[in-house]
């Protein structure tokens, strides 16, 4: 039994790390914070918190499947603590893992980035998407030098 609950948590592992930085990351990641909430309650806000962060480096990272290769070790492992804890959470595990690779097989799980973004009547826009943005502007009325008055 121990085998088949150390390939379900492999299995689960590979599923999750996969959704990471995806479409499918949200549903994903709650679906993971439920097992554990069944399995470990207590260990829910701190479980939430690994997610992120796994995510957030895959998200940032210039090589994010080595990033999720090291990842995947690491919720192995919770995933297996989690079924030795409570083996009832072998069955939504699976299915997780099933529904993530499905979706994932399909291309259900493809990132797509879309920013529409329109200025009118002198508007000015400032976007960026996956960084940062710092702007200065003067004050309207002003001058940059100091012995003109408006």
């Amino acid at each position: 039994m121990t085998d088949e609950l150390l390939l379900l948590a492999e299995a689960g592992a590979v599923a999750v790390v996969a959704a990471m930085a995806t479409d499918l990351w949200q549903g994903t990641r709650d679906a993971v914070l439920g097992l554990f909430r069944r399995g470990d309650p207590a260990s829910t806000a701190l479980v939430g918190a690994q997610l992120e962060e796994g995510a957030t480096l895959v998200r940032t990272t210039s090589a994010p499947d080595d990033v999720r290769r090291a990842l995947c070790g690491i919720w192995a492992r919770e995933l297996h603590e989690l079924l030795l804890r409570d083996p009832a959470c072998r069955g939504p595990l699976a299915r997780l893992a099933a529904e993530v690779n499905g979706a994932l097989a399909s291309g259900r799980g493809v990132v797509v980035l879309e920013q529409n973004n329109t200025a009118r009547d002198s508007g000015t826009i400032f976007a960026v998407q996956h960084g940062d943005i710092h702007t200065t502007r003067e004050a309207t009325g002003t001058t940059s030098d100091p012995d003109q008055r408006p």
